[in-house]
C-alpha cells in the first residue's frame, strides 16, 4: 500500500508547487516596486520637508512611471492664455469637488492662468502676478472638527508645478515687509497632507503683517464658526484684488494687491456673502458686500 501512495503523492506534490512559484514571483515584483516607491517617497517627502528647494530636484515622477506605479495625475497643471479682458471658463476636470453644483467659474482673461488642483483645495493661478485669481474650498464641520488634530507646520515652499518665470520663490517674501499671506488658511486644513500643501506659495499674497493677524484672522475664524453651525458644505473663495496702476508695488517678483475678499456660499441654504478688506493695516472687520456687488468689482464670476 505505501508504495502505490508515493507516486501519488510525488505527483501532487510536483503540481502544487509549480503554481506558488509563479505566484511567488508575482508577489515578489509587487513588494519590490511597492518597496521602492515608498523609499523613494519617504526620501523625497523627508528631503523636501527639510529643504523645500529641493522640490525641484527630486522629481518623483518619472521614477514612478518606470516603475509601473501610478504617478500624481492630481498635480497636473493645465494652462490658458487668453486675450486680457476677455471672460473665460475654468474647467478643474481633475478637481471639480470644490465648486459649487460641480459648476466653474469664468474670469477676465490674462497671462499664464494655470489650475493647480491639490487634496483640500483648487488655485487658479495667475503667471503674471505670481498669486493666485482665487482659491477655492469645500469644508464642513466634520473637516473643521477634524483639522483641530492636525498640528500646523509652517514650512513654506515654492510651488515646482509653475514654471520658474511665473511663481513666488521664498526670496521674493525674505525682507519685503509682507507676510505670506494663506488663502487658504491653514487652520482649515484637516489632514497633513492638507496642512503641508497649504504651504505652498502658489496658496499665498503679500499682505500686510497688521492686517493678517488682525482683521483678517477674524474674518477667517468668523468664518469657521459659522461653517461648525451649517447643516452641510460651505464653499469658499479666497483671493487678491489689484488696482492696475500699483501693480508695481512687488514684494520681490510678487504683487502686491490692494485688496483681499472672502466669498462665502452656504451650499444647503444658497445663503451668500462677501467680505471685502483693504490689504493695510488700518483695515476693519466691517459688513461683507453682497455676491453682485463683488462680481461688479471684479468681474469674477465664482458662482453659478
Amino acid at each position: 500500500m505505501t508504495s502505490k501512495k508515493k507516486p501519488v503523492s510525488r505527483k501532487r506534490r510536483n503540481t502544487t508547487t509549480s503554481k506558488p512559484s509563479k505566484v511567488s514571483a508575482g508577489r515578489l515584483a509587487s513588494f519590490l516596486k511597492a518597496l521602492s516607491a515608498s523609499t523613494i517617497t519617504a526620501f523625497s517627502v523627508a528631503s523636501c520637508a527639510l529643504n523645500p528647494q529641493l522640490v525641484e530636484q527630486l522629481p518623483i515622477e518619472p521614477i514612478l512611471r518606470q516603475l509601473g506605479l501610478p504617478g500624481h495625475e492630481q498635480d497636473q497643471v493645465a494652462t490658458q492664455e487668453v486675450p486680457a479682458g476677455s471672460l473665460v471658463q475654468t474647467h478643474f476636470v481633475q478637481c471639480p469637488q470644490f465648486f459649487p453644483e460641480g459648476r466653474l467659474p469664468a474670469v477676465p482673461g490674462g497671462k499664464g492662468l494655470r489650475e493647480l488642483c491639490f487634496s483640500s483645495f483648487a488655485i487658479l493661478h495667475s503667471g503674471q502676478t505670481r498669486t493666485p485669481v482665487f482659491v477655492a474650498q469645500r469644508i464642513n464641520r466634520g473637516m473643521l472638527l477634524r483639522a483641530s488634530s492636525i498640528e500646523r507646520i509652517d514650512q513654506f515652499y515654492a510651488d515646482a508645478r509653475l514654471p520658474k518665470t511665473e511663481r513666488a520663490e521664498l526670496d521674493d517674501y525674505r525682507n519685503s515687509g509682507y507676510s505670506r499671506g494663506h488663502m487658504a488658511p491653514a487652520a482649515d486644513m484637516h489632514s497633513l497632507q492638507a496642512m503641508t500643501q497649504s504651504f505652498s506659495l502658489a496658496n499665498m499674497v503679500p499682505q500686510n503683517q497688521t492686517h493678517n493677524a488682525g482683521a483678517w484672522s477674524q474674518i477667517e475664524q468668523d468664518t469657521r464658526k459659522y461653517v461648525m453651525r451649517a447643516a452641510g458644505d460651505v464653499h469658499i473663495f479666497t483671493g487678491p484684488v489689484y488696482d492696475d496702476r500699483l501693480l508695481s508695488a512687488r514684494a520681490g517678483r510678487v504683487a502686491v494687491p490692494t485688496h483681499l475678499y472672502k466669498v462665502v456660499r452656504d451650499a444647503t441654504t444658497g445663503r451668500t456673502w462677501v467680505h471685502w478688506q483693504m490689504n493695510k493695516a488700518s483695515a476693519k472687520a466691517g459688513p461683507p458686500i453682497t455676491y453682485e456687488e463683488f462680481v461688479r468689482r471684479t468681474g469674477l464670476r465664482l458662482l453659478p
